[in-house]
């Protein structure tokens, strides 16, 4: 197996538990991360995890001089790419911040990777590539739009994958579309840890749960759900680390099957991959699982619907299944389970 990767934005939140699914799996990694949104010591803490050093570089994917320096130091098989600015509300306040960051930085990492021949890459796209679905399941054939900078940020880098793939038969593009990652390590050492109050709505239960804050507040209870609370499909964040793992030995697989035969095509090209559970929870059937799980109450407020949200969202994921050999293993209570450890014992993340 070629092992060794390169992990942008590797000190976030799915970045650290996948560096750890890495590990165990047998790769060899170099994280490298601005520390914008992440902390360093998350990277210590998966260290003590796996019981290694972690060599971690800091430095920003539209830093291009860095970069090469990074790749001077290193032979690759690949890339898993992680980092990127990922708040909905964020992204309409600050477009250009986010076109800047998440489309530029894309393209300088690709034309390092260009120079140094490396062609493997394992990108972190989102569901919300898909807008407003017409049908459910999601299945990746599904059309794309997007609501907000953010998504479109993700579809922008995506089509430029698409044309990149065209262009130059020799690369393997995977593009995970994830749905709604949660829950946290069971060690309780690394989870998420978001700045200010969370935009995503496991942390702000589990933050509302440990008393760090006073209410949820539901956005809209008139959705056309089992119960008018927005459906989602919400997947263990180390499940969602193996189907890293998972795509990346898809990747070595497929250039192995044809390596040294001329006549055989063995590049991936552009393949888009859901990573979800196929099943939808509403916020109110996983704030019912959270507080069970917790043994706390969590007070909640309906208020009114924001702009862009749908209402239900979760994925067909029998293309992960079929090709990656991947598939989801872990409950709602589980994550539950595994956010309310993370959080008890760390309830101001890792400050």
């Amino acid at each position: 197996m070629k092992n060794k990767i390169l992990v942008t934005g590797g000190a976030g939140y799915i970045g650290s538990h996948t560096c750890i699914a890495l590990h165990q799996a047998g790769y060899e990694i170099v994280v490298y991360d601005n520390l914008s949104n992440s902390s360093r010591e998350a990277i210590n803490r998966v260290s003590h995890l796996i019981g290694a050093p972690i060599e971690f570089i800091k430095g920003d994917i539209r830093d291009a001089k860095a970069l090469r320096q990074v790749f001077d130091a290193h032979q690759f098989f690949g890339v898993i790419h992680f980092a990127g600015l990922k708040a909905v509300g964020e992204s309409v306040a600050k477009p250009l911040l986010y076109y800047n960051n998440n489309v530029s930085g894309t393209i300088t990492l690709l034309e390092v990777m260009t120079e140094y021949d490396v062609k493997n890459l394992v990108f972190s796209s989102s569901a919300t590539v898909y807008g407003d679905p017409e049908t459910l399941p999601i299945d990746e054939t599904a059309p794309r739009s997007c609501t907000n900078p953010y998504g479109q940020s993700k579809l922008t880098v995506e089509h430029i994958l698409e044309d990149l793939a065209v262009s130059d038969t020799s690369w393997s593009l995977i593009s995970l579309r994830y749905f709604n990652p949660v829950g946290a390590h069971p060690s309780g050492q690394i989870g998420e840890d978001p700045n200010d109050i969370p935009n995503n709505l496991m942390p702000y239960i589990s933050q509302v749960a440990v008393g760090k804050l006073e209410k949820l507040s539901i956005f809209g209870n008139d959705y056309p759900t089992v119960d008018g609370t927005g459906v989602r499909d919400f997947i263990h964040v180390t499940d969602l680390a193996q189907g890293h793992v998972s795509a990346l030995n898809y990747l070595d697989k497929q250039l192995s099957l044809n390596e040294g035969d001329t006549t055989q095509q063995n590049s991936v090209g552009f393949l888009p991959i859901n990573l979800g559970t196929g099943k939808g929870t509403s916020v109110l059937e996983l704030v019912s699982a959270f507080s069970e799980v917790s043994r706390q109450a969590i007070p909640y407020q309906f208020t009114g619907r924001r702009a862009g949200d749908i209402a239900s969202c979760y994925a067909s994921v029998s293309s992960a299944k079929d090709l990656l050999g991947w598939e989801a293993k872990l409950s709602i209570t589980d994550m539950c389970q595994d956010t309310w450890r993370w959080q008890i014992a760390n309830p101001n993340g890792y400050n």
